[in-house]
């Protein structure tokens, strides 16, 4: 199957079983690359460096801002401190940005998530 970047890999959000080897596994499916989780449905993700995060490789969560009260970004194994542009673009759609390293931010994402709340994530994939 192609991977299209119209089409979501899942038409849901789930948690993160695994990470590393350049990629991640998610309801019993697998994912070569970074992932954009949002509450609605998991997507292929280009970032591949925290330099790269920015409004336009966030749009489909400023689209779905309405749905989201946290974004938890994963850095990679780098640590990054947001931009004050993006951090008050993102506070001005109502939705707090929480930056750490990608295995701290999946295992917080799987717990806002068995918790039910409003969050989605921005994973750059690990070695």
């Amino acid at each position: 199957m192609a991977d299209r970047s119209d089409a979501p890999h899942l038409p849901r959000s789930a948690p993160i079983e695994a990470y590393g080897n350049g990629g991640f596994a998610f309801a019993e499916m697998s994912h070569r690359g970074s992932l954009l989780c949002l509450p609605d449905a998991i997507w292929a993700w280009p970032v591949t460096r925290p330099e790269e995060i920015d409004k336009a490789s966030l749009a489909r969560v400023f689209a779905a801002a309405d749905g989201i009260d946290t974004l938890i970004v994963g850095t990679g194994t780098d640590v990054w401190l947001p931009p004050p542009e993006l951090r008050n673009a993102l506070r001005a759609v109502k939705v707090v940005l929480d930056s750490m390293q990608t295995g701290p931010a999946i295992r917080t994402y799987n717990i806002m998530i068995g918790e039910r709340r409003r969050v989605a994530a921005a994973l750059i994939a690990v070695p």
